[in-house]
């Protein structure tokens, strides 16, 4: 079926919309998406991985199936030696159509996406990189998704253009930088991102990726606010990792030595998604989801929290106790004992990794748009290339 009620409208009563997961990690660990070039081919090559992902988004609270198009600009599909059998408006058609297809299977939204591209981060002109998202656009417009959203944005001047070419499409606008509290980075605060976005025309505004729930939180309190200092009215949406990074510098995630292949250790609880949905709402965040790391009952956890508010449990729910209640019918006693909320809500998860830190170095190269080792090509990446960046990494730790 068809949604009742479009993003704004939703919003604007007062909704709490539930956004849904990671899905290049979810599918990368599923093995359907490359690490590396994280490129989202799977919608055409394996639309079934994909199809039942939204599903369980959906099941599990998702009011948002969000298309599966991250990255997936001919630029960044074609660079550093990708091989493509197919085109970006292949990869986007295909993932609008399955998008469409599960949220028809309930009350939920189409969201088309766009994100930050190698062609602005090798200096490329503004027309050509809007050039970029007009030509994803026109995918969009022509499967009629609900709404759109500009995600993933380091610097705050290409989030401005995609947002200007996403508006044409008369459609509502969401966008998200994958930033925190320092700022884009060009330094740029996260309440003068906020206001320069509204500016240019974005209808909701929030962060995603690159850091944990209470940093993502935190940092669009701070884009809210200067909104507000503004005079300015927007919507607020927030879709963190599922990591937890205190330790990451202004990059986030990527410059954790874990990434992305040793992550693990630092994923949230479902626990943990409890306090981020309700600091979430407590702040006024009303778009709430998630992005790298999310798995379907993070979204569960999520939906359950706000389900006062919200009036209902997700699906999902009928097969997870409130609180660890299921528990009640272990056979073991003193698991049996651990059916109650306290017990969740106080428990400090040991790692079992007893030569660990607790935290890491973050690799701090320092390197962002115009730097030699961040200009793009399509040729695979050299041998020659690698040599020095293996000896800068080995000198930095």
């Amino acid at each position: 079926m068809a949604p009742t009620l479009n993003i704004l409208e939703r919003l604007d009563a007062g909704e709490i919309v539930i956004g849904d997961g990671g899905f290049v990690f979810a599918l990368e660990k599923r093995g359907y998406v490359k690490a590396g070039p994280w490129t989202p081919e799977a919608a055409a090559e394996h639309p079934e991985a994909v199809r039942q992902l939204h599903r369980e988004f959906l099941r599990s609270g998702s009011n948002v199936m969000q298309t599966f198009t991250f990255y997936a600009s001919d630029d960044k599909l074609e660079n550093r030696g990708n091989a493509q059998r197919f085109t970006g408006a292949q990869i986007n058609e295909a993932a609008c159509d399955l998008a469409r297809e599960v949220a028809n299977e309930g009350d939920a939204m189409v969201a088309g996406g766009v994100s930050q591209t190698p062609s602005y981060l090798s200096c490329k002109s503004e027309a050509e990189v809007k050039g970029i998202f007009k030509r994803q656009l026109n995918v969009f417009v022509k499967k009629n998704v609900d709404f759109m959203i500009a995600e993933y944005f380091e610097h705050v001047e290409e989030a401005e253009w995609a947002v200007q070419v996403l508006k044409t499409s008369g459609k509502p606008v969401c966008a998200s930088l994958c930033i925190g509290p320092d700022g884009d980075l060009n330094g740029v605060s996260p309440g003068d991102c906020a206001v320069r976005l509204v500016k240019a025309g974005a209808n909701i505004v929030g962060i995603n990726c690159h850091f944990d729930p209470m940093i993502c939180v935190k940092t669009v309190k701070m884009m809210k606010e200067g909104v507000e200092r503004a005079g300015l009215k927007a919507h607020y949406m927030v879709q963190p990792l599922a990591y937890h990074t205190p330790d990451c510098n202004c990059q986030g995630f990527i410059d954790l030595p874990e990434f992305p292949f040793g992550l693990e250790p630092r994923i949230l609880t479902r626990w943990d998604m409890h306090k981020y949905a309700r600091e979430a709402f407590n702040v006024g965040i009303r778009f709430i989801g998630g992005c790298c790391g999310f798995e379907p009952y993070h979204i569960r956890a999520v939906a359950e929290e706000l389900a006062t508010e919200r009036g209902y449990l997700p699906a999902a729910s009928v097969k997870h106790g409130n609180w660890g209640a299921g528990l009640e019918m272990h056979t073991k006693p003193w698991v049996r004992a651990r059916a109650r909320r306290d017990y969740w809500e106080k428990l400090k998860p040991a790692s079992g990794r007893p030569k660990c830190p607790a935290m890491s170095t973050p690799d701090s190269w320092g390197v962002t748009k115009g730097h030699a080792d961040l200009m793009q090509h399509k040729e695979a990446t050299s041998l020659d290339e690698l040599k020095p960046l293996f000896e800068k990494a080995k000198a930095s730790h």
